[in-house]
């Protein structure tokens, strides 16, 4: 068996090369037709040689050129049949399109063509009607029947729409219904219009009067249903049609509608309540909306309940439709047809538009009701097949040639490509070919060196060498061979493996003071090919617009910093193929302030006028207010849109601080008003007063919607969206969005549609997954904008269709496995390849003793198209199942087949415990358990021990081994007063695992005038445990010391004497108001000192300030007295300047002076 054969779509590979016909448009199976126009038929088809094209109608071949009124577009089958002057009922029919080529014919849908209808109501007199209040009332439309049906309104003589409401409520078909009468229904012109879409004709039955009598009103009443009537109804719907349900209910007060599911849920996110919930919508029906939707109506008075049973039946629709196939001499392909439906298909085969039953008998082919089984081809046996599955609902058509060729390959890489990668990363060298039967690639590196799946190396399915991880000494000329029956060919590539870009210097934190320069220093080294280009970044955005902002080659220079300067700066050095980053923030702080001259904000600019009027400028002048002390840097004009966004003040423009006038661009169909702030070095001015209303003309929009988007929502539809022009783009009134698109490298026409009020369209019935070549232009009343640009999109995806093949497993080793497919074909993806899922479970263990376990199933994923993917982490030892499904974005396919493997052993784990029991004077008893994990089959133990004296010298080591069965064992003839060292290891055929070690001390101990063994030594005894426990008992003394002189000191402590002899003002904690120093009282223990600086996330942490209480410690703990006085008064950095210029001798706090002991 093989799959389809991919044709490349190079014009070069495609030139030569015979094709069956494929139709690639048609028009849809049911055409109705506006008798006012010409009836245009679509039949488009390709091929190689160009088909050729004849029609049927009504199953009756249709000679197109007898007939004047008719004409076939050349080039193509689309007929063009004029009906001016002519009865358009003798067009009518059944149609079908051939196209036929020496390779064979494809057909197109049957097309059933109608007219149009809109015919006039029957003449009927209509008798006035005369109801109490209270009670229910239907005023019956029955409008004609129409091609297609019209669409229904009531209204009065005034041509006003009748208001509809909870009480008064049109039905689907179109009548009027009154749960209760009011007296404010009487009138005497309801009237049922009848509007016919094709023909854009309405039509209106005559006048109904109505007359409420209030004199006798039917006083409240129980709920009862007008519409269906009786407790139970039945509707039929076709699958992926909007299923429609219609309560009404009569009662008064004016009832209430619900809905709900017996048995079930409403689906959520496919329903919708119109005509104030009297009807129930939900789209797309499959089987599960099948059931019993129940209608509940509610007053005061009570409740009524009615019950639509509803059935869902389906006409055919695709599971898998029948592919083109590209076969060999000799080969053999499958045409598979898979289709659902209710009642379930019926399928018939068909050849070059033949019943296969009818059509040449050939040995070869073999028919399997869904399946066409083609064994063992021919040259001169290509042909078109179609399948036609069909139930009572519809029916579903497709085309799929077969198409046998012999073809040399070709290799469509382009010759002397150079592929360029950074060190550490995959390398990819593609070599793209083209044959019948599909060539064979290898590859050969320096033209001599044959080069084989596997590390570093992988061929991938399609040609492509991958490298996983390029080296130098990967450079080099790469060359691809294709191979098959009837030829070769070969093409070189070169592949240049580039040393990475590395920032070496990074730019560092830096707290300067307002004012100063900021230097940030970003050296980079990186290959020598490449040219490194520089970007400095503030908080992830650009560098503000301001020449103090300096960039050099390695550094950035910030000139005269002030408070806006702060924040993170990230240098990024980019090449050709890589980048590297590196970021340092900037803390700016306040110098020390001296007198200065007050700067003030200007005050705004008066007199705004305007002169010198035209359709798209205006000049504004102003007089500018006083600058007090600042002069004007700019002046920013803003406007105010009064007709589209009135209240809005939006920037237009901004003009130098000396100018008092500026020449304003404007906009069509703007109510414009004008305003002028100044900006000096303090800040903005306040507005001026608005100008007088400047009012543009209407024109053509001059720009298209932006962010143009085309992506499928689900399997047949493209969701056009964009971003919608504002009023002010707009440019004049009735804006609309002319929406074009057309199936991409199809050759068509571009599909239209106007909408307004939107920002999407959705196209329906599209193929999956396919590209779109798609357009939106703005319009309104005055034109058309400009020629949009084409965008490209994707309909929507589908599962995919078919599962991996092939599938193979490499066990490496004992706990890693690598799995190896057959990736699908691309057609089956039916979306955007997201890659592999591999499943795979632990089954049991190969130990005859242990039965299957439970275990969790694992999933690892590997994107792209890959064709292979390591499993690690495996339990040696062990059976495992695993499978593997594609995936899109739409979700994963079927399951490949299940495949087994088995892991060989491994060393086993540790054993489970190592247990000292009864020790005595010169022996003890070693007991261990077997490993948790085997891994394998238990060979034995080894056991090491060795002694160790009270200088920690290690003795011999013995060794023991001992069988798997063995668990305890004696050893006797230890020394007492020793302490012994005891290593344990299991083991299998592949050697020892991990050990497990437990430790014994046998001593002599007097206890009752007895002598027994002890795993306890005295440190009481050790010179070392006594020198310890005296130098923390000095320490504890002098602790205590310290902290009775500096308790005596009080509670509150004043700073400022202790600061006037360190004057360091970059560490001073200051008042806001005066720059004196703060006292530190019990009120404040917790407080950042006035001038610190407070993180980001806006917390005070003792860790994190930069100016706190513990940064004149010498720790990360502050201490206080009992009354909450600092105890050490600056003892670290405050008092470091004072040591003689020795920065690194700092006077220790309390608690260092102890950790220093320690």
């Amino acid at each position: 068996m093989t799959s389809a054969l991919d044709v490349p779509l190079d014009p070069k590979v495609l030139e030569g090369l015979p094709q069956p016909p494929t139709i690639t448009l048609q028009s849809p199976k049911d055409y109705i037709f506006d008798p006012r126009e010409n009836i245009v038929i679509h039949c488009e088809a390709k091929g190689k040689p160009n088909p050729s094209f004849s029609w049927t109608r009504n199953g009756i071949h249709f000679d197109v050129e007898k007939d004047s009124k008719v004409l076939m577009k050349p080039g193509s089958g689309t007929l063009v049949i004029d009906i001016s002057g002519e009865k358009a009922e003798a067009y009518e029919g059944t149609y079908q399109c051939t196209a036929h080529n020496d390779h064979g014919t494809a057909v197109s849908n049957n097309i059933v063509i109608r007219q149009s209808r809109s015919p006039l109501w029957s003449k009927e007199r209509n008798e006035a009607i005369t109801v109490q209040m209270g009670v229910s009332l239907v005023l019956q439309c029955r409008p004609p029947v129409g091609l297609p049906p019209p669409v229904i309104f009531w209204m009065d003589n005034n041509f006003q729409r009748l208001p509809l409401d909870q009480r008064v409520s049109q039905a689907l078909n179109g009548d009027l219904y009154f749960s209760n009468v009011l007296p404010e229904d009487t009138r005497s012109d309801y009237i049922c219009y009848a509007r016919f879409p094709h023909t854009q004709t309405i039509q209106q039955k005559q006048p109904i009067s109505v007359t409420v009598l209030s004199s006798k009103s039917k006083g409240e009443h129980h709920p009862g249903f007008m519409l269906p009537l009786g407790p139970t109804s039945t509707k039929m719907v076709l699958r992926g049609e909007t299923l429609e349900l219609e309560c009404i209910a009569e009662g008064l007060p004016t009832p209430e509608i619900s809905w709900q599911k017996d048995g079930g849920e409403l689906p959520s996110n496919r329903m919708s309540f119109h005509n104030f919930k009297k009807t129930l919508k939900i789209s797309d029906v499959n089987e599960v909306d099948g059931g019993d939707y129940r209608c509940t109506a509610t007053n005061n008075m009570g409740t009524a309940h009615h019950i639509i049973k509803v059935t869902v039946k389906a006409a055919p629709f695709w599971v898998s439709a029948p592919r083109n196939l590209i076969l060999a001499p000799n080969e053999t392909g499958i045409l598979t047809c898979r289709v659902k439906g209710e009642p379930k298909p019926k399928i018939t085969w068909f050849v070059n538009g033949v019943l296969m039953e009818n059509a040449p008998g050939d040995h070869s082919r073999k028919v399997e009701d869904d399946t066409v089984i083609l064994s063992n081809v021919q040259s001169g046996s290509s042909a078109v097949y179609q399948c036609n599955a069909s139930n009572e609902f519809g029916y579903l058509l497709a085309n799929a040639f077969v198409s046998v060729l012999a073809e040399p390959p070709r290799v469509l890489t382009p010759p002397n490509q150079v592929y360029q990668v950074i060190s550490n990363n995959p390398a990819l060298l593609h070599c793209s070919s083209f044959g019948s039967p599909i060539p064979t690639i290898t590859w050969f590196k320096d033209s001599q060196t044959s080069i084989k799946n596997g590390d570093p190396y992988v061929i991938h399915e399609n040609g492509t060498l991958e490298i996983h991880v390029a080296q130098p000494l990967n450079s080099g000329k790469y060359t691809c061979i294709a191979t098959n029956n009837l030829g070769i060919k070969e093409n070189h590539v070169y592949l240049e493996v580039k040393e990475p870009t590395r920032i070496l210097k990074q730019p560092e934190y830096k707290v300067m003071q307002r004012g100063m320069n900021a230097v940030f220093e970003c050296k980079v080294k990186h290959d020598p090919s490449l040219i490194p280009t520089m970007i400095w970044l503030k908080d992830n955005g650009e560098l503000p617009d301001d020449e103090r902002f300096e960039v050099d080659a390695d550094s950035l220079t910030i000139k005269y910093v002030t408070e806006e300067d702060e924040g993170t700066y990230t240098c990024i050095r980019n090449t050709s193929l890589d980048q590297d980053s590196a970021s340092a923030m900037l803390t700016v702080v306040e110098a020390t302030p001296t007198p200065a001259i007050v700067y003030e904000k200007p005050d705004p600019p008066t007199d705004l006028e305007l002169t010198d009027h035209t359709e798209r400028s205006v000049r504004l002048t102003w007089i500018p207010g006083d600058e007090h002390n600042s002069p004007t840097q700019k002046f920013l004009i803003q406007y105010e849109d009064l007709l589209h966004q009135p209240g809005v003040w939006i920037n237009l423009t901004e003009v130098a601080g000396t100018s008092t006038t500026a020449r304003l661009n404007l906009s069509p169909y703007v109510y414009y008003s004008f305003r002028v702030l100044a900006l000096n070095h303090v800040g903005y001015s306040l507005p001026s007063q608005p100008s007088h209303q400047y009012r543009t003309n209407p024109a053509a929009p001059d720009e298209n919607p932006s962010n143009v988007q085309g992506v499928g929502t689900q399997p047949g539809n493209l969701v056009i969206s964009w971003t919608p022009l504002t009023g002010f783009q707009s440019n004049g009134p009735g804006l609309e969005y002319r929406v074009q698109w057309r199936q991409k490298d199809m050759d068509e026409d571009w599909s239209s549609r106007n909408v307004a009020n939107v920002s999407q369209f959705v196209v329906s019935e599209t193929p999956t997954f396919v590209p779109y070549e798609i357009k939106v232009q703005a319009l309104n009343d005055y034109g058309s904008g400009p020629e949009p640009e084409i965008v490209i999109g994707y309909s929507g995806e589908d599962f995919p269709l078919s599962a991996p093949d092939s599938v193979q497993v490499m066990v490496h080793n004992s706990t890693l496995a690598e799995v190896h497919w057959e990736p699908v074909s691309a057609s089956s993806v039916r979306g955007k390849l997201q890659g592999y899922k591999v499943y795979y479970q632990r089954e049991r263990g190969l130990h005859e003793t242990e039965g299957k376990m439970d275990e969790q199933e694992q999933v690892l994923t590997f994107s792209g198209n890959r064709s292979e993917g390591r499993l690690p982490g495996l339990q040696p030892y062990s059976l495992y199942r695993l499978l593997i499904t594609v995936l899109n974005n739409k979700g994963e396919g079927p399951p490949s087949p299940s495949k087994t493997f088995e892991t060989p052993e491994g060393v086993p784990g540790p054993p489970s415990f190592l247990n000292i029991i009864n020790p005595s004077l010169d022996s003890l008893i070693l007991e261990w358990g077997p490993p948790l994990n085997n891994n394998g089959r238990l060979s034995g133990y080894t056991l090491k021990y060795q002694p160790v004296n009270n200088t920690s010298e290690l003795g011999p080591v013995k060794v023991m081994t001992f069988l798997p069965n063995e668990t305890t064992v004696i050893l006797g003839n230890l020394n007492s007063s020793m302490l012994y060292k005891f290593y344990l290891s299991a083991k299998t055929i592949k050697g020892s695992g991990p050990v497990i070690t437990e430790e014994a001390v046998i001593i002599m101990e007097t206890k009752t005038g007895k002598a027994v063994p002890s795993r306890q030594v005295d440190i009481a005894t050790q010179g070392w445990f006594i020198g310890l426990m005296c130098a923390i008992a000095l320490l504890i003394l002098v602790l205590l010391i310290v902290c009775f002189i500096k308790r005596n000191k009080g509670g509150k402590y004043p700073v400022k004497e202790k600061e006037d002899a360190h004057q360091d003002p970059e560490i001073q904690p200051m008042k806001e108001d005066d720059g004196t120093f703060g006292e530190y009282s019990d009120t404040e223990d917790h407080k950042p000192l006035k001038g610190s600086r407070t993180p980001s996330n806006g917390t005070v942490r003792r860790d994190e300030s930069d100016d706190s209480l513990v940064d004149y410690g010498e720790g990360g703990e502050g201490q206080f007295n009992e009354d909450g006085s600092f105890i050490g008064q600056y003892s670290g950095k405050k008092e470091k300047d004072t040591h003689e210029g020795n920065e690194s001798s700092e006077a220790p706090s309390p608690v260092n002076a102890m950790n220093s002991f320690v």
